[in-house]
């Protein structure tokens, strides 16, 4: 019986330069054909130097150091005859190079890709220290200013000073140097446990190289986490005691987030001096990103003066406090002025919401988007960030939550 072998799919410049194989008929397809050839007649293949082959189909057909052996017929027949589905004798080096799975992405490019997440762990303490170090700056810069300009006007009036007088005076120059020396000295050394903090941060990320000590350093990440989340939903306690007893105090912004809850608390009792002094502090980096949070603590207290009938001083109020801000704010302005014809209780649905206690919830969500944006920290916590990420890359469907 004669032996038939199937040739492979092959495009038609690859046909082409087979001139021993049989020209395809115009009607067939001139992508892609099929030829059933004898076995006796088949061509074994010439060498690539002589045989002009397309690159896409040179990698399938036998070579002539194949390990098959020197008979090609006999690799040829021992296809089962009339089986079109089955595939080319492919070399074994070809098939170990497909079979090999990809290279494996090195720890350290994993690494990499998950210190991108470490932006706030690094910012945090940085944009404190410079915010220490500015507050220090100013202080110094009155203090000596002020100094230097009572010494010229005690120069001024030296010939009408009496003795007691001079001593009284440069007595009240030095207390207020002294008195500057030690806030130098207070600032300096919270300048000094700050850039700790940034050291010892540093020296937290560059460990993370370190293969022996990586296990280490996930946990370590992950009580940070919890830490986070904690802080953020106003466990400070429990957050203090989990920070100490892990010994990550360095690695952690509990200082930071107390100094928000006051404001918070603050604002919670329907007081804006905390955050009203809050926002003169940080008043230039809130103008560069064009924060409304003053005006908004503003307006409201000039709603709580409308609300206590005290309507006189709520004009007066706004002729100081918020006429500079007309020009940017006008509409919200216009309506918060318009608030004087109503009272508290009005059942107008256009200025009913000005009264709503909910307003203060807003005050206090704005300012700690506000706080996080000044320290580059995430408005969510760092858990729900990573359990998002964790669960957008399952590939099981969303969990459903059951209550228990």
């Amino acid at each position: 019986m004669r032996s038939y072998f199937l040739v492979i799919n092959c495009r038609q410049e690859g046909i082409r330069s087979l001139q021993s194989f049989k020209k395809p008929n115009r009607r067939e397809s001139t992508t892609h054909s099929r030829r059933w050839i004898p076995v006796s007649t088949a061509i074994r293949p010439s060498p690539a130097s002589s045989l002009p082959i397309s690159p896409s189909i040179h990698h399938l057909l036998p070579s002539p150091l194949s390990p098959l052996g020197g008979d090609m017929d006999m690799a040829i027949d021992s296809a089962p005859n009339g089986d079109a589905s089955s595939s080319p004798a492919v070399p074994p080096a070809t098939a170990a190079a497909a079979a090999a799975p990809p290279a494996p992405t090195t720890r350290l490019a994993q690494l990499a890709e998950s210190l991108k997440l470490e932006y706030q762990f690094v910012r945090v303490p940085l944009e404190h220290l410079k915010k220490t170090m500015r507050t220090n700056y100013r202080l110094a810069e009155k203090e000596v200013a002020a100094v230097l300009s009572s010494v010229a006007e005690a120069v001024d009036r030296s010939d009408a000073m009496s003795r007691d007088d001079a001593l009284t005076h440069l007595s009240s120059l030095v207390s207020r140097l002294q008195s500057l020396k030690r806030k130098l000295e207070e600032g300096s050394r919270v300048e000094n446990l700050q850039a700790q903090r940034c050291r010892a941060r540093l020296e937290h990320l560059d460990s993370v190289a370190d293969a022996d000590k990586f296990a280490e350093w996930k946990d370590v990440r992950l009580t940070r986490i919890l830490v986070d989340y904690m802080l953020r939903m106003s466990y400070y306690d429990t957050a203090k005691k989990l920070a100490e007893t892990s010994k990550i105090q360095e690695l952690v912004d509990i200082d930071v987030f107390l100094e928000a809850k006051k404001v918070i608390d603050s604002l919670r009792n329907k007081e804006v001096a905390p955050a009203l002094a809050w926002c003169a502090e940080n008043k230039s980096r809130l103008k560069k990103s064009k924060s409304k949070l003053e005006f908004q603590l503003r307006l409201q207290e000039f709603i709580e003066l409308v609300r206590a009938d005290e309507k006189l001083r709520a004009v007066s109020y706004a002729r100081k406090y918020l006429a500079p801000w007309a020009a940017a704010y006008t509409k919200e302005l216009q309506h918060a002025m318009a608030t004087l014809a109503f009272r508290h209780n009005t059942e107008c649905s256009t200025y009913k919401d000005a009264f709503e206690p909910s307003q203060w919830d807003c005050l206090v969500e704005q300012f700690k988007q506000e706080f996080c944006g000044l320290f580059g920290m995430t408005n969510e916590p760092l858990l729900n960030i990573y359990l998002q990420a964790g669960l957008t890359a399952l590939k099981t469907p969303y969990p459903q939550f059951i209550a228990c």
